[in-house]
C-alpha cells in the first residue's frame, strides 16, 4: 500500500468518524425526547414562540413553497429523480448511485427514529403531515442533498448555497409548525451524518470520476 493511499484513507477517517457521531447525537437527542414525547424542550417552546410572532402571509407563502420542495410528491420523487437523471445524462453513475444510496439511507433512518421516537408535532402546525415530529425529514432530505452535492463537486458556491437551502428548510418547518426546533437539528445531523458515511467507500470513484468529467470539460471547449 503506498504511502498516498494511507494518506487518502487517513483523510477519509475523520470525517466518518465525525459523521458517525453526528448520527449517534441525533439518536440521543431522540432518546431523550421519547422520555417526554409531549413536553418540548424549553427551547422547543422559545423558539415555536418567536415563530408565532412572526407569522405573516408572505413569509407563509415562502415556507409552503420550501414544504412542497422538500416532502411529498415533489421531494421524495421528482426532484431525486431529476437529479439521478441528470447525473446520468452527464456521464457521471458514481454520483448517481451515491445519491441514490444517501437518499434511501436517509429516508429510513429518519422514519425509522420517527416510529421509536413517537414525538408529537406541534399544535400550530399549518400543513399536513405524517406520524412522528422527530426527526424533521424535510430537513435530514435537505441536508442530504446539501453534503451530497458538495462532496461530488467540490465547490465552495455549492456547499454555501447548500448549508442555505438547509437553513431555510429548517427556519420553514419550525415556522409552519410542522416541527419542533430539536426535531430539525436531529434531522440535519442525520442527513449530513449519512452523507459523509455513504461517500467514504465511493470517494476514489467520486474523484477520479469529478476529474474525468472537469477534462471532458476542458477538451471540449478546448
Amino acid at each position: 500500500m503506498s504511502d498516498a493511499t494511507i494518506s487518502q484513507k487517513a483523510s477519509r477517517r475523520w470525517p466518518v468518524i465525525s459523521a458517525t457521531v453526528a448520527i449517534l447525537l441525533a439518536a440521543a437527542l431522540g432518546a431523550i425526547l421519547a422520555l417526554r414525547p409531549d413536553e418540548p424542550l424549553a427551547v422547543d417552546l422559545e423558539w415555536m414562540e418567536e415563530m408565532l410572532d412572526e407569522r405573516n402571509a408572505v413569509i407563509e407563502a415562502l415556507a409552503l413553497v420550501m414544504n412542497y420542495l422538500g416532502g411529498g410528491i415533489i421531494g421524495v420523487v421528482i426532484v431525486p429523480a431529476v437529479v439521478i437523471v441528470a447525473f446520468l445524462i452527464a456521464r457521471r453513475p458514481w454520483a448517481a448511485l451515491y445519491f441514490t444510496l444517501s437518499i434511501i439511507a436517509s429516508a429510513g433512518l429518519v422514519q425509522l427514529l420517527k416510529q421509536l421516537v413517537g414525538r408529537a408535532r406541534p399544535e400550530e402546525i399549518l400543513v399536513v403531515a405524517d406520524y412522528g415530529s422527530f426527526p424533521s425529514g424535510h430537513t435530514a432530505n435537505a441536508a442530504t442533498m446539501a453534503v451530497v452535492f458538495g462532496l461530488v463537486f467540490g465547490r465552495l458556491w455549492i456547499w454555501a448555497a447548500g448549508f442555505l437551502y438547509t437553513a431555510m428548510m429548517a427556519f420553514s418547518r419550525t415556522y409552519l409548525g410542522a416541527h419542533w426546533l430539536s426535531d430539525t437539528i436531529g434531522g440535519i445531523l442525520i442527513g449530513a451524518g449519512v452523507a459523509v458515511i455513504i461517500w467514504a467507500p465511493f470517494a476514489d470513484r467520486l474523484e477520479r470520476e469529478r476529474e474525468q468529467h472537469r477534462r471532458n470539460g476542458i477538451a471540449g471547449a478546448a
